[in-house]
């Protein structure tokens, strides 16, 4: 696939994503809110640790990448 037309996919896609979080922000609420995520608060203090929302963002990217580069 030439360049300009990956830039040209990667920029739509971008777009989507974007539109669909500034209209439809409750569509991803849940995310960062699944067990096994860590959130510590204490005081002035915050941390969080999106272990499982990262696991399950690497099984759909895993699962796109399958469908579009396998041979």
């Amino acid at each position: 696939m030439p360049i300009g037309k990956l830039f040209t996919l990667i920029g739509i896609a971008l777009t989507v994503i974007g539109l669909v979080l500034t209209y439809l922000p409750g569509l991803f609420a849940w995310f960062g809110k699944l067990p096994g995520d860590i959130r510590i608060e204490d005081g002035k203090k915050f941390i969080f640790i999106p272990i499982t929302s990262m696991i399950v963002i690497s099984l759909l990217l895993t699962l796109l990448a399958n469908l579009f580069f396998r041979k």
